[in-house]
């Protein structure tokens, strides 16, 4: 069986532990002769990198490990590169949802001008790991879950057409787990499912069990009442499991109501419902800082532990197991296996009443050519309105990226469905610009 050398890009992220745990518990279906990290941050990855290589020696000391800050030295000799970067990392995420709520709108990181902000700076980052991967090792294939994943893809369609990249989130992923719970399955691939939308705005519009069974009625029922709600997110710690995220499955039940034949993606919870999302936000305690003051502090401090004591054992970091998904279709690209899994790609008539040079989140059969989307068809104007808004949107911020147009991306704010009007959209782009300066490209 062919063993795989991989690079993860962002190697000095909070999830870079668990996704190597993760790689780690699948050796029997995908074996590593090698495992890269590189970051931009040598010495916050340092601290990421040391527990690793432990965790990695006890787990499989055949296994060669390298940590580094050199493009050439982590991009050479790869099979897959795995990358998860924040350009900004969270001191600018903490920006971006602060900033929004200042002038009354959402403050997220991926959607509306928090999305749009983080865009403007994800992109040079992503063309970055692009290129060092074309010219390192021109046949690998590069999957990115780096946010946001729509303004991401729409700028390596266009600005890398003929890179080997793989889009993909792991949202919907994370809310079929809770689906297969409330189903009373096992795992994830119990149920196939029909997707369609732009990443984290979409509707499943189809699920059934491997015999065929419709299983859209009785998850109709529970989300209506409950949403995404499911006894483990109450009692277990896990990535999409706290108050937050709680309150986030719990409102799919609102969102549902729009079109009760569907079930929709959690994010749209914030086109639909912004005055609850702004209601329910601490503007001087976001996301971001839970996340600084929790997740972040949490696993630097049992990297640290498990540095200094030169074990793993005993330590309370957890497997990913939501990330298997990255395993699937490292798995699907290397043996040819036709994994089924809802990737971002272009629409090119799959949905066939919608712009063909849209990025879009449908399923695909993923072999070692890369994946083959399935037809959706046409989809109802509810949707189609809604989406071709966004997209717009995201096409704006990869024309004001390219082109340098301070015009354009006003035009991409003003259109936002999360800015209420032109005068919000200046406002928010001319302070956002101001502190980003560092991360954009110079605006005319």
């Amino acid at each position: 069986m062919k063993k795989s050398s991989i690079v993860i890009a962002g190697g000095g992220s909070t999830f870079t532990p668990g996704i190597i745990m993760m790689l780690l518990e699948n050796l029997d279906r995908y074996p590593l002769k090698s495992i890269k990290f590189y970051d931009n941050d040598g010495e916050r990855q340092k601290i990421v990198a040391d527990a690793c290589e432990i965790i990695i020696r006890e787990k499989d000391p055949t296994i060669d490990f390298v940590q580094t800050t050199d493009p050439a030295v982590a991009f050479t000799d790869v099979d897959i590169v795995m990358a998860h970067i924040r350009v900004g990392k969270y001191k600018m995420r903490e920006l971006d949802e602060k900033i929004p709520l200042k002038y009354g709108c959402v403050g997220q990181e991926t959607c509306g001008p928090g999305g749009i902000a983080y865009g403007m700076r994800s992109i040079q980052g992503v063309l970055e790991l692009v290129d060092y991967m074309e010219k390192y090792s021109p046949e690998a294939w590069l999957l990115n879950y780096s946010n946001p994943a729509a303004i991401v893809a729409e700028a390596t369609r266009r600005l890398r057409p003929k890179s080997k990249v793989i889009n993909i989130c792991d949202m919907p992923i994370s809310i079929e787990n809770n689906l297969v719970e409330i189903l009373g399955y096992k795992k994830r691939s119990d149920i196939v499912t029909r997707y369609y939308g732009l990443n984290h705005f979409g509707w499943w519009t189809d699920i059934r069990s491997r015999d065929g069974k419709d299983l859209m009625p009785e998850l109709r029922d529970y989300v209506s009442k409950n949403g995404y709600l499911v006894q483990s997110d109450l009692e277990e710690k896990k990535q999409h499991s706290d108050e937050s995220w709680n309150s986030t499955y719990k409102k799919a039940a609102d969102i549902q109501m729009l079109d009760p034949d569907t079930l929709p993606n959690t994010y749209l919870k914030y086109y639909f419902y912004p005055e609850y999302e702004i209601a329910h936000t601490d503007p001087e305690y976001t996301r971001a800082n839970q996340v600084m003051d929790g997740r972040e502090k949490e696993v630097f401090s049992a990297c640290k532990e498990i540095a200094d004591k030169q074990t793993a054992k005993d330590t309370y970091l957890e497997v990913d197991e939501h990330a298997s998904y990255i395993v699937d279709l490292a798995v699907a690209l290397t043996f040819n296996t036709y994994e089924r899994m809802l990737l971002i790609v272009e629409n090119n008539g799959i949905i066939a009443n919608f712009d063909p040079t849209a990025m879009v989140e449908v399923p695909c059969l993923v072999s070692s050519n890369g994946p083959e989307p399935l037809a959706v068809g046409t989809i109802p104007t509810f949707q189609k309105g809604l989406m071709e808004q966004q997209v717009a949107v995201e096409k704006l911020v990869v024309d004001a990226w390219e082109e340098q147009s301070y015009q354009k991306l006003l035009q991409a704010f003003a259109l936002s469905k999360i800015v209420p009007n032109a005068t919000v959209a200046k406002q928010l782009l001319d302070e956002m610009y101001e502190l980003n300066k560092e991360y954009w490209p110079e605006l005319k």
